[in-house]
């Protein structure tokens, strides 16, 4: 399996708070059966100034510490990057950063206010050659209000990730509601972590995978965690996936 959004690196946002806490994480992956991840630390101004080039060093310190540790995990450059302004010159200049630096984005929208003008947003993305990956919308407060909103920036190219921990019901009755809904309706491409760290955020990749599996069945729940983030690492047109 491959995982392509959590806060494994240390120190940088609300993920790992120290090296332990990354090497921890990274050994539950691994022991999870997840082999590669992508590391995508918050880009939020005004509260995580991480940039690209911060996120590029981190990753590779923490991939020579996992190598030196004998942890079986490949790491790979990714960022969860919060709506501004400049977003498309942002990934442009480097201060943002795809995953492993292919064409797919993760963009995160705020969690209790949908953007004004998200549809030009993302379109804006869209038409820059990006595919944007739109996390966790099972968990916006605001989906309920905006569903058909989704379902037309899914229309528009945009990808849908929903997170482990909504499909167990780590997160509650709503977005466990939302993440059965969209997988049932086929609306989602990818499923991820979003894991923070070893308590209370724990990877769970092989739960949620078999959750997803008991609903949709093997084929389409190992294409939510393999065929289409092998897809997206490999920088493969959405088309072909």
């Amino acid at each position: 399996m491959i995982d392509l959004h959590n806060h494994i690196l240390p120190g940088l946002d609300d993920g790992a708070a120290d090296i332990a806490a990354s090497v921890a994480m990274a050994k539950l992956f691994v022991a999870d059966g997840v082999g590669v991840v992508a590391c995508t630390p918050h880009i939020l101004p005004g509260l995580y100034h991480n940039t690209g080039p911060q996120i590029r060093k981190a990753v590779a310190e923490l991939q020579g510490i996992l190598d030196q540790a004998g942890v079986p995990l490949r790491l790979v450059t990714g960022a969860d990057n919060h709506i501004v302004a400049d977003f498309v010159a942002g990934l442009a200049s480097g201060r943002l950063l795809t995953l492993a630096d292919t064409r797919y984005v993760l963009v995160e929208p705020p969690h209790h206010v949908p953007p004004a003008r998200i549809e030009d947003f993302f379109f804006s993305i869209v038409m820059a050659g990006y595919v944007p990956i739109l996390t966790h919308p099972e968990r916006l407060t605001w989906v309920k209000g905006q569903y058909a909103t989704i379902e037309r920036l899914l229309q528009a190219g945009v990808w849908m990730q929903i997170t482990c921990g909504s499909l167990t019901g780590g997160f509650g009755r709503e977005p466990k509601y939302w993440a059965e809904k969209m997988l049932d309706e086929g609306k989602v491409h990818i499923l991820a972590s979003d894991a923070h760290d070893v308590s209370r955020r724990v990877p769970c990749m092989g739960l949620a995978r078999d959750a997803a599996a008991r609903r949709i069945g093997e084929a389409e729940a190992r294409h939510l965690v393999e065929t289409r983030p092998i897809g997206v690492l490999e920088n493969v047109a959405p088309s072909a996936l």
